[in-house]
């Protein structure tokens, strides 16, 4: 029985590129989640007015990878100390944000949180919350890196990411 994941760490293109490289984890779906409005578009969330975070929902095989190595992944491939921000993309689209689907999950992720949180100098501003509706991103946004590669933002931001966590280009 598979099980699910819904983390924003920035750019849902970035995070998606790390997990798709993971092996256990069955398939991501880049998306929108935390807002009012319902079934935002790419637009609307640009203009970081919605209240909704880009976020990808993992699926993932828990015998092959448990959901707090997942939450490991998350914390080492993004910066959660800094506030609606992730490199140069900035506003409330951009949060670090786990959204939780059962107690369980609440309880490894503040653990998790509690548990990483000397790995940085600032503290964690990673907003932990229960998993409110998930709604899948335009088609163009899935599966980006492998199907934008010579995009100038995947050059500048996902490949150096990718090495820096020794995952395949």
């Amino acid at each position: 029985m598979t099980e699910f994941a819904i983390l924003g760490g920035g750019c849902f293109w970035c995070t998606e590129a790390v997990y798709l490289r993971i092996p256990g984890i069955l398939s991501v779906t880049s998306g929108y989640a935390g807002g009012s409005n319902p079934h935002p578009t790419y637009k609307e969330i640009c203009t970081g007015t919605t209240g909704h975070a880009e976020v990808i929902k993992i699926e993932f095989d828990p015998e092959v990878i448990s959901y707090s190595k997942v939450l490991e992944i998350f914390w080492n491939s993004h910066d959660p100390t800094t506030l609606n921000r992730q490199g140069n993309d900035v506003g409330t689209q951009y949060r670090s944000v786990i959204f939780y689907l059962n107690e369980k999950q609440k309880e490894l992720a503040v653990e998790s949180k509690r548990k990483h949180a000397y790995l940085f100098p600032d503290p964690i501003v990673t907003e932990i919350s229960a998993a409110p509706e998930f709604y899948p991103a335009e088609e163009y946004h899935q599966n980006y890196l492998t199907l934008n590669p010579q995009n100038p933002y995947c050059h500048y931001v996902i490949f150096p990411k990718l090495k820096k966590l020794g995952l395949k280009l």
